[in-house]
């Protein structure tokens, strides 16, 4: 049986997988970590990163059955940008190569051998985006009757993302926050596993991001990771994963996490910058950033603790300084990922600019979507086109090679 436990009670419970929140003061709840006199290490001789990181995952057996081939993804020095910002050791993890475009995959690869372990035929997910994708996708993997609850207005793009995989769709009028917790009350009564964002297992996954990256550089932790934040589950993942890293002596040190939010909707932000232990829903939410934007975080006061425990930072960008750094990443590095994961590099130079990140510090920005997934954002990009007949077709590009 797995056990979960409240950051804030500090009382452990046993897992109910349609009661992801402490019955007592309602807040989410965590996988408690396992403890016993068995060194945790990691299994280098194993392909699959679930298999050469279970010693750390709550997972009986690994199916490969049920896998997509997600994790293992790209860990990319980022040296133009680097030198512009005076930080020689910056690295981008992106978690666009997931199967399905973005780190929600991590989350729900553990999941779904979960719901599939404990003998589930119907999952489902609460999402207007990336999480309803990958649900979706996992789930006609595994064979299971698959439920996504979308949120009315949602993009007819994150709708064909989860219809192409068979997914029951449905649009849901009312609350969006009401709607989370109205998913679980209903998957209880008719058996259908609602692995949302603060899933505990879902959170497992997210760990194996950090465990990459400790690998990926050389056996040690950076010295900050920067993530974009919406409900607070990612941003927990990966600080448990390091925690755990910590626990079992692989690391010497823990790293300053940085959570960036987008101005026109940071309810964490706020309560960090006024030194609140809990946040107030936002009413008004203005921002390009769909994916990050989310004025009721189910995982906000957890991530507040976490963070605050931790040292860590939470900081926002205005939509101009996100969309220019999706822009600056795909023209100097080669990257092309969602404007909510640009948050990161926006986030990191204006940092850079307080002066609270320089120098040689292993600097890490965790990329959570693909760019091919928002290309409205590029709608107001200004692009020069020149034209040209085949007779002066070479001196046009001869123009163009000498202008760079």
């Amino acid at each position: 049986m797995d056990f979960v436990e409240c950051l804030f009670c500090r009382k452990a419970f046993s897992h109910d997988p349609f009661s992801p929140f402490c019955p007592d003061c309602g807040e989410p709840m965590l996988i408690l970590a396992a403890s016993g006199p068995a060194p945790k290490t990691v299994r280098m001789a194993k392909s699959h990163p679930l298999e050469r990181f279970a010693d750390f995952l709550p997972l009986p057996a690994f199916n490969p059955a049920l896998s997509l081939g997600e994790g293992d993804t790209p860990f990319v020095p980022l040296k133009e940008l680097g030198a512009q910002l005076g930080i020689p050791r910056l690295f981008a993890k992106n978690e666009a190569q997931n199967p399905t475009g973005s780190f929600k995959d991590r989350g729900t690869a553990v999941a779904i051998q979960k719901a599939v372990a404990l003998g589930f035929q119907s999952v489902g997910t609460v999402s207007t985006g990336n999480m309803a994708a990958s649900t979706s996708a996992y789930g006609a993997r595994a064979g299971l009757r698959t439920i996504v609850l979308l949120k009315e207005g949602t993009s007819r793009t994150s709708v064909q993302a989860a219809g192409i995989f068979g997914a029951g769709l449905v649009t849901v009028r009312g609350d969006y926050g009401r709607l989370f917790y109205k998913s679980l009350e209903i998957g209880k009564k008719l058996g259908i596993y609602f692995m949302n964002s603060v899933d505990p297992f879902r959170l497992e996954g997210y760990k194996v991001t950090a465990f990459e990256i400790f690998l990926d550089l050389g056996g040690k932790a950076p010295r900050f990771v920067l993530v974009p934040l919406s409900s607070g589950g990612h941003l927990l993942g990966l600080m448990r994963g390091f925690a755990d890293l910590e626990r079992a002596g692989l690391v010497a040190s823990y790293p300053v996490f940085v959570g960036i939010q987008a101005e026109g909707c940071a309810p964490l932000v706020h309560a960090f910058e006024h030194r609140r232990a809990r946040y107030e829903r936002l009413s008004d939410v203005r921002t390009v950033a769909h994916a990050i934007s989310n004025p009721a975080p189910p995982a906000g006061n957890a991530v507040l603790k976490m963070v605050g425990d931790r040292q860590g930072i939470l900081v926002s960008v205005s939509d101009g300084e996100m969309l220019d750094a999706q822009r600056e990443l795909a023209a100097k590095e080669g990257l092309f990922c969602q404007p909510e994961s640009a948050v990161t590099l926006a986030g990191l130079a204006k940092l850079v600019d307080k002066g609270l990140i320089a120098g040689q510090d292993d600097v890490v920005l965790v990329l959570t979507g693909s760019g091919l997934k928002a290309l409205h954002t590029l709608d107001s990009l200004r692009l020069d086109v020149l034209e040209a007949n085949l007779d002066d077709l070479e001196s046009r590009l001869g123009a163009l090679t000498r202008s760079r």
